[in-house]
């Protein structure tokens, strides 16, 4: 391997970091302070940002979950 085909793997290799982080229905409840149940009716009624894999498994970017769980901050807190 030569030193042009050494920079496009670390290239290759710097870019797939850059993936966003997606996490399961389990681990989005967690994070969101909810039970997985709860998260499941909001992607029922469309009412949190999701996409599915394959099919039938449900997966949470962490920074769009981020900004979903911010609508609701009142006064400081978190509006529970």
């Amino acid at each position: 391997m030569n030193f042009t085909d050494q920079n496009t793997v670390e290239e290759r290799v710097h870019e797939a970091t850059d993936f966003e982080q997606v996490v399961d229905v389990k681990t989005a409840a967690r994070f969101l302070g909810v039970s997985p149940s709860l998260v499941y009716a909001y992607v029922e009624r469309k009412q949190i940002p999701h996409f599915r894999m394959m099919g039938r498994a449900i997966r949470f970017s962490l920074s769009e979950l981020e900004k979903w769980r911010r609508q609701f901050i009142v006064n400081g807190g978190i509006y529970g």
